[in-house]
């Protein structure tokens, strides 16, 4: 259809061409640098796109199981028919002795979290021909408000600091180990820029630089806010060639957000509106449902004609239609007051939207539409009653 007002809402709208835009963006990185850049998965898992975005990038790279199963089947096998050679790679903070064989199948490099993973899961990884690294905590915070996505944070169960890993080394099978090693990963940013990276790059030198002599690759982790406009993609390029130079090193990144950053819309119908002391309006899509990271981070989500609060004549508190109090999405202001039945669209909704959304109070998902390159829109999935009684 061509026609967007005849979208369902909710919806969760997809640009295939902003998608295109983002992942030029990238591929020029690749190619000036010599990086493998992947698509992390728990950030935008829109596999009606991974033969588009495993075309610019290298791969992907996902958090457990599921995600790498659908890497294998939806970008890397399907690529691979058409040579061209897809990676899939996989981190988790401690895998499950059942889920092993299945990874070692779908996956070609394997991070672990602790050298006690190591000493469980990395000969068979490695005996399989896989490329196995250990996830490092440099113990350098550059985030700000943000302490529940800080992995160097006190008490961190994420990566191994310098401390635990001489530990490691230190132990009878120690060397061994560190032998069946081919790269160290970090992942330390949230939505920030390259001059984060370069800080986490100067504690990663300090405290495991012996070490990266002994590897073949490093891994960046994600959290790179590389499309975002006034990103410094030349100060980026810089960390990437000194590691490249230095250490000899193959350079991983794994950006999620970069690659759907500014790509997406969920749109959104007015269904009710009143007052009491403050005017609001409830909505057919839920902060609680299907934008989380309104509530979690917290996030304010740019929404399209609309100012801050007291910017323009009428400000209206926007909730959703679930029982819970505090599913308010925020203030906004309009030029004129909200009418019911009236859409609105609120943008960059592409990232941690689809892959975090839930069916409290039985709440509908949004329908996934896909904008196509010529404009027309094609409605990919809806979800109805058996797919809530499914989860349940």
């Amino acid at each position: 259809m061509t026609d967007f007002t005849q979208l369902p809402t909710p919806c969760y709208c997809i640009s295939e061409s902003r998608i295109e835009e983002n992942l030029k963006v990238l591929k020029g990185v690749r190619e000036r640098t010599g990086a493998h850049i992947l698509l992390a998965q728990k950030a935008f898992s829109f596999y009606a796109l991974y033969p588009l975005i495993g075309s610019y990038l290298n791969g992907a790279t996902a958090s457990g199981l599921y995600e790498a199963r659908l890497g294998a089947e939806e970008m890397a096998r399907p690529l691979e028919d058409r040579g061209i050679r897809c990676e899939n790679h996989i981190f988790s903070p401690a895998y499950r002795e059942e889920e092993f064989p299945q990874i070692v199948e779908y996956c070609d490099h394997l991070v672990f979290n602790s050298w006690n993973q190591v000493r469980k899961f990395g000969k068979r990884a490695a005996e399989a021909g896989r490329s196995i690294g250990l996830r490092v905590n440099p113990e350098c915070s550059t985030q700000e408000g943000h302490a529940i996505y800080d992995p160097c944070g006190p008490g961190s169960r994420l990566g191994v600091t310098q401390r635990e890993f001489e530990r490691g080394l230190a132990e009878p099978e120690g060397r061994a180990f560190l032998e069946l090693l081919e790269g160290l990963h970090f992942h330390t940013l949230c939505e920030q820029d390259s001059d984060a990276l370069e800080a986490t790059l100067d504690a990663v030198e300090e405290r495991f630089g012996p070490y990266l002599r002994e590897m073949k690759w490093i891994n960046f982790g994600g959290g790179h806010h590389i499309t975002k406009r006034g990103y410094d993609i030349p100060r980026l390029e810089r960390c990437i060639r000194r590691m490249r130079e230095k250490y000899g090193l193959t350079v991983y990144l794994e950006p999620g957000e970069a690659v759907a950053l500014n790509a997406g819309e969920l749109v959104t119908t007015v269904l009710e509106t009143g007052e009491n002391g403050v005017s609001w309006a409830i909505l057919d899509a839920s902060a609680a449902c299907h934008m989380p990271d309104v509530l979690e981070m917290p996030y304010r989500p740019p929404l399209r004609n609309s100012g801050k609060p007291g910017e323009k004549p009428y400000t209206v508190l926007l909730g959703g239609p679930t029982c819970l109090a505090g599913d308010v999405i925020g203030e906004y202001s309009f030029d004129r007051p909200l009418r019911e039945g009236e859409r609105l669209i609120f943008e960059d909704m592409a990232i941690y939207s689809m892959v975090k959304n839930n069916t409290f109070n039985g709440m509908p998902l949004p329908a996934i539409v896909l904008e196509e390159k010529g404009g027309n829109f094609r409605i990919w999935k809806e979800f109805g009653y058996e797919d809530f009684k499914g989860r349940l």
